[in-house]
C-alpha cells in the first residue's frame, strides 16, 4: 500500500522541520520523514546548541583566568568536565523536547525511517513501505568528511560530534582544520586545559574570510598559548605507542607532531548520496550539493531543497529561511526568495568574527564603486576596559549614495554588534541615516559611528 501526502520533509533538522510547520498552515497532510537514533536535527544535537554552550563557558573561565588583569585575585579556577557536561545535555534537551513534542504533536505524520526515491514523486522506507507525495523537501543535511590523507580512515580518530560529547578531557589532541567548527573547537579544548595543536592547510584559518580578519584570531589563538601551523600539506596519519602522529609538509619542510587525540575537523559534505536523487530526476553540483532555483527547487518541479545539502550557505537561519520559502512556493503563496548579497554569518571564536552583506571581493566582482573605511578595537573605550582590543570593524558604501553594502567585524561580541549593519544592509539604510541613529557612550556598539562617519565625510569631499 502507497500512503499519500501534500507534502513530505525528508529530514527533521531546521530546513526541513521549519518547511513542514509552514506547509501545516495549509494543509493537515503533512509527513515528516526522520530516520535519526534522536529527532532535533544537527544544529540542536550536534552543532550550534552544544557547541556554543562549551564555548561560553570557556570563555567565563577564560576570564576568571585572566583574573589579575582585571585587578581580581581568584586563586584558581578550572574546569569541571563532567558538570559542563550536565549543563550541555540539560541545555540542549530544553530544545530537543520542543521540537519533538512538536513534530509528535499529531500535526505531522511522523516516520522514523530513513527514504530512498524510487521514481519522481513516491520514495521508500527502510521498512519497505512507500509514500507519494504531491511536494517534498530535501533537508537531509551534512556529514564529516574524510579528505584522501592516509590514517584518516582510523576508527579512533574523533569528529566534532565527539569532542561535543566529551565528559573527560585527553591530555593532548591535534585538531585538523581551519574553518569554523575546527577553530571554534580547538579554542575551547585549549581553554579547558587540553595541550591543543591546530593544522591548517590553507594559508590562513577561516580561509572564506578577509585575510587581514583570520590573521586577527590567529593572533589571539597564538597569543593564548594555542600551536598553529597554517600552510601545510597533511601526509599521513599513524598509530605510535599510545599516540597518533600526524606527518605534514609546512615550510618546505616534513614535521611531525603526536598527541594522544586527533580530531577529523576538515569540513563537511552534503548528506544525500543514499537518497537514489537520480531516480527522481535531481541533479546534483560539482561539490555534491542539490542543484537548486531561487525558490528552493530542485530540477524536479515536485522536489524542494534546504539547508547544508542545497548550500551556498550551510548556515542554521539560511536553512530556516530556505525551507519556509520552499513551502510557501509549494502551495502557491507568493514569497521573495533570498537575497544571499544580505548573508549574515558569524564565527564563534574570541575574537568573534562577524559579516554581511557584500565583501571587497564580491563588490569588485561586481564591478560596484565603492568606498571602505574601519576602525580599531584597541583605540576604543569600552573594548580597552574590557580588555578585548583585539580586531576592527569595516563597513563598505556604495559611491556616491552612502548605502551600507556590507561590513566585517572581529572582535569580542563581534556577533551581536554585526546586527545593527545587518539591518542596514537589509533596509538599503545609508551612513547618514545610520549616523542619526543615537550611539551610547561607552559601548562597544558606540565602535560602529566611526567608520560611518569616516564615510559621510569622504563622500561629502568627493561631492565637493
Amino acid at each position: 500500500m502507497v500512503k499519500e501526502h501534500d507534502f513530505i520533509a525528508i529530514g527533521g533538522g531546521s530546513g526541513g522541520f521549519n518547511a513542514a510547520r509552514v506547509a501545516r498552515q495549509y494543509s493537515d497532510n503533512v509527513a515528516i520523514v526522520d530516520g535519526a537514533t534522536e529527532l532535533g536535527g544537527l544544529c540542536i544535537l550536534r552543532g550550534c546548541m552544544p557547541s556554543k554552550t562549551l564555548i561560553y563557558s570557556a570563555e567565563v573561565l577564560h576570564l576568571a583566568q585572566k583574573g589579575k588583569a582585571f585587578g581580581l585575585d581568584i586563586p584558581e579556577a578550572r574546569v569541571d568536565m563532567e558538570r559542563l557536561h550536565q549543563r550541555k545535555l540539560d541545555t540542549i534537551k530544553e530544545f530537543t523536547d520542543y521540537r519533538v513534542e512538536s513534530m509528535q504533536s499529531g500535526k505531522y505524520h511522523l516516520y522514523r525511517n530513513f527514504a530512498k526515491f524510487i521514481d519522481e514523486d513516491t520514495i521508500e522506507l527502510d521498512n519497505g513501505d512507500r509514500l507519494k507525495g504531491k511536494h517534498f523537501i530535501i533537508a537531509t543535511g551534512s556529514c564529516i568528511s574524510k579528505p584522501p590523507i592516509p590514517g584518516i580512515d582510523d576508527p579512533d580518530i574523533w569528529t566534532s560530534d565527539d569532542v561535543l560529547d566529551l565528559a573527560t578531557l585527553p591530555e593532548s589532541i591535534i585538531v585538523l582544520g581551519g574553518g569554523v567548527v575546527a577553530c571554534e573547537l580547538a579554542q575551547f579544548l585549549h581553554r579547558v586545559g587540553v595541550k591543543t595543536i591546530q593544522i591548517q592547510r590553507s594559508p590562513h584559518i577561516l580561509k572564506d574570510q578577509a585575510p587581514d580578519v583570520s590573521e586577527v584570531v590567529e593572533t589571539a589563538l597564538r597569543d593564548e598559548g594555542l600551536t598553529l601551523y597554517t600552510g601545510t600539506k597533511l601526509q599521513s596519519i599513524a598509530r605510535v605507542n599510545d599516540e597518533f602522529e600526524i606527518t605534514f609538509e609546512h615550510k618546505g619542510e616534513e614535521r611531525p607532531c603526536s598527541a594522544k587525540q586527533v580530531v577529523n575537523a576538515l569540513g563537511r559534505s552534503p548528506a544525500t548520496d543514499k537518497l537514489s536523487l537520480e531516480k527522481a530526476g535531481i541533479e546534483l553540483k560539482p561539490n555534491g550539493q542539490i542543484v537548486t532555483d531561487a525558490y528552493q527547487r530542485t530540477t524536479n518541479s515536485r522536489v524542494y531543497a534546504a539547508g547544508d545539502c542545497a548550500g551556498p550557505f550551510e548556515i542554521v537561519h539560511t536553512a530556516v529561511l530556505q525551507g519556509e520559502i520552499a513551502a510557501y512556493h509549494a502551495f502557491g503563496i507568493d514569497k521573495k526568495p533570498l537575497n544571499y548579497d544580505h548573508m549574515l554569518d558569524v564565527v564563534f571564536t574570541d575574537p568573534q568574527v562577524a559579516r554581511v552583506g557584500l565583501t571587497e571581493a564580491r563588490l569588485k566582482e561586481k564591478g560596484i564603486d565603492f568606498i571602505a573605511a574601519e576602525y580599531p578595537f584597541d583605540d576604543h573605550g569600552k573594548s580597552i576596559l574590557m580588555e578585548a582590543k583585539y580586531g576592527f570593524v569595516r563597513v563598505f558604501a556604495e559611491k556616491p549614495t552612502g548605502r551600507i553594502l556590507g561590513a566585517e567585524i572581529v572582535s569580542k561580541d563581534a556577533g551581536e554588534l554585526i546586527h545593527a549593519l545587518s539591518v542596514a544592509v537589509s533596509n538599503n539604510l545609508t551612513a547618514e541615516s545610520l549616523l542619526r541613529t543615537h550611539w551610547y557612550h561607552p559601548t562597544l556598539s558606540e565602535i560602529l559611528s566611526y567608520p560611518l562617519e569616516d564615510i559621510v565625510d569622504e563622500l561629502a569631499e568627493e561631492a565637493n
